[in-house]
C-alpha cells in the first residue's frame, strides 16, 4: 500500500490512497490544539484496529460461507501523557446472532490476532468484547 499525505495547514492532512484515489482527512483533535474535525491519527489508530478485526474475521467467514454482513465494532481511545500516545483502546464487536456458537470462538480468535493488533505496541492495553447479538 503507498499513500500520499499532504498537509494542508490548520493541523489537518490529506491522505490518499495512490492505487484508488481515495482520500481521508486528518485534523489535530480539541485537546491538542486542533479543531477535531476529522478523525485524528490515533482516532485512526484505534479505529483500524476494529476494521482489521472485522476484516479479518470476514475472511474467515468467506471462506465458510458465513452471513457476516451487519457485523459492527465501536471503538473507545484512551490517550497518556508524558509521552503522549494511545494508551488503552477498547473494541466492542457485535455480531450476527445466526453465526453457529462452534464458529464464534474461531472468529474471535481470528479477530484478535489481526495484523494490526500484532503490531500496536504491547503496552497499548486492548480490550476486546464480541456480542453475538445482531
Amino acid at each position: 500500500m503507498t499513500a500520499n499525505v499532504t498537509y494542508s495547514g490548520d493541523l489537518r492532512c490529506t491522505l490518499t490512497h495512490q492505487a484508488s484515489g481515495e482520500t481521508v482527512i486528518s485534523d489535530a483533535p480539541v485537546d491538542n490544539h486542533g479543531k477535531g474535525q476529522a478523525f485524528s491519527p490515533t482516532d485512526m489508530v484505534a479505529a483500524s484496529l476494529a476494521s482489521c478485526m472485522l476484516t479479518v474475521m470476514g475472511i474467515y467467514a468467506e471462506s465458510k460461507q458465513i452471513d457476516m454482513n451487519g457485523a459492527t465494532a465501536s471503538v473507545k481511545k484512551t490517550m497518556a501523557s508524558n509521552p503522549r500516545r494511545i494508551s488503552r483502546v477498547e473494541v466492542d464487536i457485535r455480531l450476527p446472532q445466526h453465526i453457529e456458537p462452534s464458529l464464534r470462538g474461531r472468529l474471535e480468535e481470528i479477530g484478535r490476532n489481526c495484523p494490526v493488533a500484532k503490531s500496536l505496541h504491547p503496552e497499548l492495553e486492548q480490550v476486546v468484547t464480541f456480542s453475538w447479538d445482531l
